[in-house]
């Protein structure tokens, strides 16, 4: 089972690549070159990250609330 702070920086870096991904669907439409398959590597990635989000925040769910605290540190 992966950790929250796996999941966080593995979305953070699929998010890196689908600018990158992003980028290089545009040089290819500039350069006239066919996008479909670049665009369907785009859909895939970004259907990872929309699971991955969901794993992270059914984690983060599952997490115990942290007790408030009144200012000063007293327990009301």
């Amino acid at each position: 089972m992966p950790t929250l702070e796996f999941l966080r920086s593995e979305i953070e870096r699929t998010r890196v690549q689908v600018s990158r991904q992003r980028k290089e669907i545009l040089q290819l439409q500039r350069a006239g070159i066919p996008t479909s398959s670049a665009e369907a590597l785009l859909q895939r990635m970004l259907d990872k990250i929309d699971a991955l989000c969901t794993d992270r925040d059914r984690m983060k769910a599952q997490l115990p609330k942290p007790k408030g605290r009144v200012l000063g540190g007293r327990k009301w």
